[in-house]
C-alpha cells in the first residue's frame, strides 16, 4: 500500500504536449497526486512538465521511458534522468538493463521498475516477435522474478499477472504497478489484458495506471474520484 491512499491511482498524461498536460493536471487538482509521463510526450515537453508538476505542484512522477540499450548507455541515461528527482522510471526487465539502471539511479530515491510484457501484447504478438513459446502469464512471471533478482524496485505488469507476481518470494517489499486498468463499463481501447481498478489492487498491485477513461471524460476530476471510490479501503 502507498503512503497516501490516493497515490494508488496514477493518471497517465497521454496527451499531445506539456501545455495540455498541465491544463489537465489543473482540472484534476487535489484529486490526483501521481502522474505518468510517457515516451509519446518526450518531444512535447514531457521532462519540463515532469519537473514542473514535481517541483511546483508537489506531485509524484512516474517517467515511463521503457529504456533498453547496452548497459553503459542505460546507466548514463538513468543517471541523467535521476537528477530530475522523479519517483518511478521504467526500463525493460532484462537483467542487464535492470542492473545498469540501478547503478545509474544509485544515491537517489528514484525507483527502477522493470517492464515484463507490454499489456497491449498477446500470444500472437509474441509469436510475431519470436518470443519463446509458452503462456504469456508464465513468461511475465519468469521475467518478473529475474528482474527482481537483478535489483528492480518493482515491476510493471498486467493486472491479470499481478497475483502470481505478488506470490513470488522475491516480490516482498517490491512494487507492482498495473496499466491496462479500466473502470467498470469503460472501453478497452488498445489494451488486451485488462481489469477493473478494484480487482487490480485486490490482486496485489500497489498502483494502478489509468489514462483515457480519465483524461477523455467530460469531467476528469469526477472520473478520477469515481475510480478512487472503487478501490478497497
Amino acid at each position: 500500500m502507498s503512503r497516501h491512499p490516493d497515490d494508488r491511482l496514477i493518471v497517465a498524461l497521454d496527451v499531445a504536449d506539456a501545455h495540455t498536460g498541465l491544463q489537465l493536471a489543473g482540472r484534476l487538482g487535489d484529486a490526483v497526486s501521481f502522474y505518468k509521463i510517457g515516451l509519446g510526450m518526450l518531444t512535447g515537453g514531457g521532462l519540463a512538465l515532469a519537473n514542473e508538476l514535481k517541483q511546483e505542484h508537489g506531485k509524484r512522477i512516474f517517467l515511463d521511458m521503457k529504456l533498453f540499450d547496452i548497459g553503459a548507455t542505460v546507466e548514463a541515461a538513468v543517471r541523467g534522468l535521476a537528477q530530475f528527482d522523479l519517483d518511478f522510471l521504467t526500463v525493460h526487465g532484462d537483467p542487464h538493463v535492470i542492473r545498469a539502471a540501478r547503478e545509474g539511479a544509485s544515491g537517489t530515491d528514484m525507483k527502477i521498475l522493470g517492464v515484463t510484457i507490454l499489456t497491449s501484447l498477446d500470444r500472437a504478438d509474441l509469436d510475431d516477435s519470436m518470443i519463446e513459446p509458452g503462456d504469456v502469464a508464465d513468461i511475465v512471471e519468469t521475467r518478473a522474478g529475474r528482474a527482481f533478482e537483478a535489483g528492480a524496485d518493482g515491476i510493471i505488469c498486467s493486472p491479470n499477472e499481478a497475483a502470481a507476481i505478488r506470490a513470488l518470494p522475491e516480490s516482498v517489499g517490491r512494487l507492482i504497478v498495473t496499466p491496462g486498468v479500466r473502470p467498470a463499463g469503460a472501453a478497452s481501447g488498445d489494451q488486451k489484458r485488462i481489469a477493473t481498478p478494484a480487482s487490480a489492487i485486490g490482486a496485489g498491485a500497489d498502483h494502478i495506471v489509468v489514462g483515457r477513461p480519465i483524461w477523455a471524460a467530460p469531467d476528469p476530476r469526477g472520473a478520477a474520484r469515481a475510480i478512487l471510490d472503487e478501490l478497497p479501503a
